[in-house]
């Protein structure tokens, strides 16, 4: 997890939030969707992305709440 913000991880069967660098998770939660809710919130709050992995530890989604260019370069 070398992307700076809340990344959402399989941990056993369950989910954990965990910040990027972080040895701990911030919380572990039953359901995916209950750790992306937590997980959005505290990326908002603190203006980071937010990542979702799927089972397989890959990055299936990616979502932003910092300070975005605009318009977009590239």
């Amino acid at each position: 997890m070398s992307k700076k913000g809340q990344h959402v991880v399989p941990n056993g069967d369950k989910w954990s939030v965990r910040r990027a660098g972080a040895s701990r998770a911030s919380g572990t939660f039953g359901t995916q969707q209950e750790a992306i809710e937590k997980a959005r919130d505290l990326a908002q709050s603190q203006g980071t992305e937010l990542y979702i992995h799927g089972r397989d530890g890959r990055i299936r989604e990616r979502n932003s709440y910092g300070k975005d260019p605009f318009p977009p370069k590239g």
